[in-house]
């Protein structure tokens, strides 16, 4: 059996960690990573706690299959009461990190408190040491990288970091892994700038996996062979998640120009094919075959720091259509410059994109930008507010509190023009274009984005395959309603249990796209050595699912509620929108609530978390 691990339990405050055993009990319960994080958090925050005090609790939590030989079980979720939305902040993450925390015997790393000055810490085998940090404050999260290489004189550690824009409090902040991995979204960067806390160093004598069964082997392998076997498998190796972006614009659901349309008229300037030529290594997380991951070098450029990474797909979206930027090289430099300033792309992207269409509108002058003139497509308007959302500063101040806090500080009724659910700037599908994500949008526990509510299935499936789990081949019509509550809820569910095991989603949702939890399961059985078969992983997904929903109505039940921005609902918005998912959201919320056994207003029915074995009134986890 692979170990579970411990739990490092980590007070800043006082300097103060303590190790325990990981509880074997809870696995069944909430399996790792995202599902014992919302467990743990549930009991552990208070309603009323500032999600920058020193009561809010930052977890870093691998999954059950992090750390071993699986390909693509790189991933560690990280959560906290988010000080974007003020609901449970949520973000995932892979690269070696998560690993390397594993080598450790870590399983889950809490951190409580604030430190009285910068610092960042060093976690080796079974301790972990402060360190003074106030030599990195100030810097990017690759300078920080590198100082802290050059400081232990060791190039083999691994690194999470932030950058100024988690020092100086920008609400969206990320935290990023080894340079170009980014736990983006909720703000996790802040509430770690909030503790002092500049960067987590890990590093393990031991630096391999454990030694695997017969059984074990057969079952990598055999995953291996159908990832491989995937149609996208090679276009996937080719170009990585910036490839898919003509792609969407051609199923006529690109977010472009602040969602006021689902076609980008520059879409071959922005095509991430096309970064296939400046491509100088490939790259991947550990064991993974697909190596989505690339190194990029534009006009013969020679030297290290010139070196780019290629974006994902949402980054492509946020920081090109969106903002109506039309040069390759420009998206590729602002999505690096957001990696560095730490900031989370899609936030930072969309932020972006609602000053310039509110200034394109007339409601935001020159004056108001500071002499910013935020035109469409205007790169250099973008990079000069980029930095200024990291440091706070000018118009720059307002945009890095969010796309909601933003347009009520603008006031001019510019909420009509606010692309956010709960608090969070959505991602790159335009939901008029494509029911189940509009759907997904809406009723996602961390507010909207599309890694929460995975549902490629909506236009990967059969008829066949859709009227055999959803009862109506409708449920693959990108158009229609019927059958998308049980396609969310089961792209929900499925999500759920990857964030919990630490599988990432490419090779599972995008490549394979099968979604039911059958390898999953024999992956985690042959590697554990515990039964957890298919139906133990669902129920468990169908629980953390629940829990999240209660840890959000905890902390702030109006700000919960699961809708679409009124910039999709409104006509004078928008004149001339003939599908709108507003007008059809409320029969789909009616059926996703009926399959989860929730109320008319989305909450969890008595009997329902009875079923669960949850209870909303008492602790569901004991220290």
């Amino acid at each position: 059996m692979n170990s579970l691990g411990r739990i490092l339990d980590l007070n800043l405050s006082d300097g103060t960690w303590s190790l325990s055993p990981f509880p074997e009990d809870i696995v069944y319960q909430f399996l790792g990573g995202r599902g014992f994080n919302v467990c743990y958090l549930y009991n552990q925050i208070p309603p009323g706690t500032d999600p920058l005090g020193d009561e809010n609790l930052l977890m870093f939590s691998p999954g059950l299959l992090t750390g071993t030989a699986v390909p693509a079980s790189s991933r560690v979720h990280i959560n906290a009461l988010s000080p974007q939305t003020g609901l449970i902040g949520s973000s995932n993450v892979g690269g070696d990190f998560g690993i390397t925390l594993r080598f450790c015997g870590i399983q889950s790393f809490i951190v409580r408190g604030q430190a009285s000055h910068p610092v960042y810490l060093v976690i080796q085998d079974g301790s972990v040491e402060i360190k003074d940090g106030q030599f990195l404050w100030g810097l990017d999260t690759w300078e920080t990288e590198e100082r802290i290489k050059e400081e232990l004189d060791d190039e083999a550690v691994k690194i999470m970091s932030i950058g100024p824009g988690g020092e100086n409090g920008a609400l969206f902040a990320a935290i990023v892994a080894e340079r170009d991995h980014a736990a983006g979204r909720t703000g996790l960067g802040t509430v770690m700038g909030s503790k002092n806390l500049k960067a987590i160093v890990v590093k393990s004598r031991n630096r391999k996996p454990p030694v695997l069964s017969e059984n074990s082997r057969e079952s990598i392998k055999k995953f291996v062979r159908k990832i491989r076997k995937a149609s996208d498998f090679k276009f996937v190796s080719d170009y990585g998640g910036a490839g898919y972006v003509k792609w969407c614009d051609d199923m006529n659901m690109l977010a472009s120009q602040n969602y006021r349309s689902r076609r980008f008229e520059s879409i071959d300037g922005i095509d991430g094919r096309n970064l296939k030529k400046h491509v100088v290594r490939l790259r991947s997380c550990r064991y993974c075959p697909i190596k989505c991951k690339a190194d990029l070098q534009f006009n013969g450029e020679k030297q290290k720091e010139e070196i780019n990474i290629r974006p994902e797909f949402e980054s492509m979206v946020a920081l090109g259509s969106k903002c109506g930027l039309r040069d390759l090289a420009t998206v590729v430099r602002l999505d690096n410059l957001c990696t560095r300033m730490g900031l989370d792309t899609i936030s930072a992207g969309s932020a972006i994109a609602f000053a310039m269409d509110i200034y394109d509108r007339g409601i935001l002058s020159l004056t108001d930008t500071g002499g910013i003139d935020l035109s469409w497509g205007n790169g250099q308007a973008m990079e000069t507010l980029i930095r200024q959302m990291a440091y706070r500063q000018g118009i720059g101040a307002v945009l890095s509190q969010g796309i909601q806090r933003a347009s009520k500080a603008f006031g001019n009724n510019t909420e009509r023009f606010a692309p956010h659910v709960k608090g969070l700037e959505l991602a790159g599908y335009h939901p008029s274009g494509i029911m189940g994500t509009a759907l997904g949008y809406a009723i996602s526990s961390r507010g909207r984005d599309f890694n929460n509510i995975y549902a490629t299935m909506e236009y990967k499936w059969t008829a066949e395959q859709a009227t055999r789990e959803f009862g109506t081949p409708l449920a693959i019509n990108l158009h229609s309603v019927q059958g998308k509550g049980l396609l969310v809820k089961r792209a929900m569910i499925v999500g759920i249990v990857l964030d919990c095991l630490g599988l990432c989603k490419v090779p599972l949702l995008s490549l394979l796209c099968r979604f039911n939890l059958e390898t999953e399961a024999e992956l985690s059985t042959a590697l554990t050595g515990l039964p957890l078969k298919a139906q133990v992983l669902f129920k468990a997904g169908e629980r953390v699912a629940n829990l999240e929903k209660l840890f959000n109505l905890k902390h702030d039940k109006d700000n919960c509620s699961d809708y679409l921005p009124a910039m999709f609902t409104k006509t004078e918005v928008f004149a001339g929108e003939q599908e709108r998912p507003a007008v059809q959201l409320t029969p789909m919320l009616k059926d996703f609530y009926q399959a989860m056994g929730w109320d008319e207003h989305g909450r969890p029915k008595k009997n329902t978390l009875n079923k669960l074995q949850l209870n909303p009134e008492g602790q569901v986890f004991q220290d």
